[in-house]
């Protein structure tokens, strides 16, 4: 027997102490109190019969300090927590990791992994010795500790009830090089991984890190494979009709055999699309919808197997994607009369035009766009992108060739989406002006006799400067006119790609918000609302959750609130089969040992019940005059 509490002399040295105060002050209760009586033969009597028992009332107060003593001597034992020394294993220090990745969300086993590992942790916490110490960490995108290092299963179960699967990646290399933060110099090192194995490459997350005095362990969970994913989700808006878009999605099938499976489309909530598809064993087919109407703000694809069910990862047959705002363009023109140009300009419901003299730039207010017609002034801030009609040689972006005549576009980039739609090969110009461009400018179009549409950035200005004069061509009374236009505009305020695809989970985002704010509210998908930094006009916050997201700024004198959307989009947690072992060098991680249920055995529990028995006897005997 050892105490695994206060040593053995500290435990004497109160008991003595306690013990000393207890039968000290039985001592002066047994001292009685002088009564003066009138007449002392009343009481001859009496005393007669009380020295026949005076030995036994004797007996009787020395049982009453035997009991007291007894149970002075149970409460100071508890103090020390004794423990059987043959039921003791020497003490470890056990860093528990519990993969809380997507993949833990899978229901091949009931309810879900992550319930299942939650189970064999438990385990792991009630076979813990006295000596034994534990620390739990959740492992996902991040490692998050859940629990100090501690040996209090009081401390420990209550960590496995905040553990919860989130919508990201796992991050091994990133868990274990905590774990061996946390057991550096401590006695008996020790990490066990209780996952499905979905870690990625073992060499990879072990690199760089020193596994040659820890012990490390592994308790794999799961037993299905079943599953088809969406891996990719995008949609945008047709820039000539945004009431309009068009999307694009992929989907895998990580299962060894065919399955079907039915895709939906949902925009604003209203099912827009159904689509019944075919998919063979690792497959991985892309979908494109063309022309599709229906939604205004916001689109979901959902992904179910052929007989409406779900498969073994419900997590990833989910996706979601935010259209950009219908907003109207601000267009400024610079010219001096054009008819052709702001005739072109009317057949977009969605461009609000403002059209001034040279003499009267720059106006006031801010654009998305500026269009000089023929002219090239200092660009002036709040113009937005620019676009050079004619562009003078002097003040423009790009320097003037030679004067040619007589051309047309011989070459013309038809990946550029300034000429997304167009031909270019019939447009004939009766005279311009070939353009030099610099080294990082891009060549649009082209005669043979040189450039005559550029593209670039001067001072972190986007620009697209044209070599001729549109009213001295046959281009004015072609249809690829005023999509030349519209397009150009719409590339320059066309939306970041990564804010239609959305952000992905278990990546650090950096959500534009207005500048002067510090920090944003943000609702989650799952409606908690949290409080998040601002940085530079950008709040940071890292992504755990799938689904729509709100972010408020209190700014004067109304808030300004914005939405996006954010997908589990990795393959590497849609491959859901579990893993058996893992294998670092060839070398197989064991099962964790010495954890048996039963071994802890709390015997300072036992002894408070034994003082609280004690008490019961005391308080019976005392009432009912057995001991006094």
């Amino acid at each position: 027997m050892i105490f695994a509490g206060l040593p053995l002399s500290t435990l004497l040295t109160v008991l003595g102490a306690a013990g000393g105060l207890t039968v000290l002050f039985y001592i002066l209760k047994l001292r009685r109190r002088p009564v003066p009586v009138p007449f002392s033969r009343i009481w001859e009597r009496i005393l007669r019969d009380k020295e026949a028992t005076t030995w036994w009332s004797r007996l009787k107060r020395l049982l009453s300090l035997l009991i007291q003593l007894a149970l002075l001597t149970l409460l100071v034992s508890a103090l020390g927590d004794p423990r059987v020394t043959g039921a003791l294993v020497e003490g470890r220090n056990v860093v528990v990791i519990i993969d809380g990745s997507a993949s833990m969300k899978a229901t091949d086993v009931e309810p879900t992994r992550l319930d299942a590992a939650k189970l064999e942790v438990k385990k792991l916490v009630e076979g813990l010795s006295g000596s034994d110490r534990m620390l739990i960490a959740q492992m996902d995108a991040a490692i998050t500790p859940l629990s100090t290092m501690t040996g209090e299963t009081a401390e420990l179960k209550p960590a496995l009830d905040l553990v919860a699967a989130t919508d990201t990646r796992a991050d091994f290399h990133r868990a274990l090089s905590f774990a061996l933060d946390s057991v550096t110099g401590l006695s008996k090192p020790e990490i066990v991984v209780v996952s499905d194995g979905a870690l990625g490459d073992m060499e990879d997350a072990t690199r760089g890190l020193s596994l040659e005095n820890v012990s490390v362990r592994f308790v794999p969970i799961g037993s299905g494979k079943k599953n088809a994913a969406i891996t990719a989700f995008s949609v945008r808006r047709y820039p000539l009709d945004k009431s309009r878009y068009e999307v694009m999605i992929e989907i895998q099938n990580t299962n060894d055999e065919p399955i079907n499976v039915e895709l939906s489309l949902l925009g604003d909530g209203d099912i827009v699309d159904v689509t019944r598809l075919a998919l063979g064993p690792k497959e991985r087919l892309a979908r494109f919808y063309k022309d599709l109407a229906g939604a205004s703000r916001t689109l979901e694809a959902k992904l179910s197997l052929g007989d409406g069910k779900h498969d073994d990862l419900p997590a990833d047959d989910h996706a979601f994607a935010l259209m950009p705002e219908r907003r109207r363009a601000r267009v400024l023109v610079v010219t001096s009369g054009n008819t052709y140009l702001e005739a072109a300009l009317l057949l977009d419901e969605y461009l609000d035009v403002t059209t001034v003299a040279p003499s009267q730039y720059p106006p006031a207010g801010s654009f998305d766009v500026t269009i000089f017609d023929a002219v090239a002034p200092k660009v002036a801030p709040g113009s937005g992108g620019t676009l050079y009609l004619d562009v003078p040689a002097e003040g423009g972006p790009v320097p003037h060739g030679k004067k040619i005549e007589m051309f047309g576009f011989d070459t013309w980039d038809k990946k550029s989406p300034i000429l997304r739609w167009m031909s270019m090969g019939d447009v004939q110009v009766l005279f311009g002006n070939t353009l030099q461009p610099e080294k990082d400018d891009r060549v649009v179009g082209a005669s043979a006799k040189g450039s005559i549409l550029v593209a670039g950035r001067r001072a972190g200005r986007r620009f697209v400067a044209l070599g001729f004069d549109p009213r001295n061509s046959d281009f004015v009374l072609r249809v690829a006119w005023p999509l030349f236009l519209l397009n150009v505009i719409n590339d320059f305020i066309e939306e970041d790609t990564s804010y239609l695809s959305s952000f992905m989970t278990g990546d650090v985002w950096h959500i534009p918000a207005p500048s002067g704010a510090e920090s944003a509210q943000l609702k989650r998908p799952d409606g908690k609302v949290i409080t998040v930094p601002v940085k530079e006009g950008r709040a940071v916050y890292l992504g755990d959750q799938a689904g729509f997201y709100e972010l408020t700024a209190k700014m004067e004198p109304e808030p300004v609130k914005s939405m996006f959307a954010a997908n589990l989009i990795s393959p590497e947690e849609s491959q859901i089969e579990p893993v058996k072992e893992l294998k670092v060098g060839g070398t197989a991680f064991g099962r964790p040992e010495g954890f048996k249920p039963g071994v802890r055995r709390e015997l300072w529990l036992y002894l408070l019940i034994a003082a609280l028995l004690v008490s019961v006897v005391e308080w019976l005997t005392y009432h009912r005059r057995v001991t006094v």
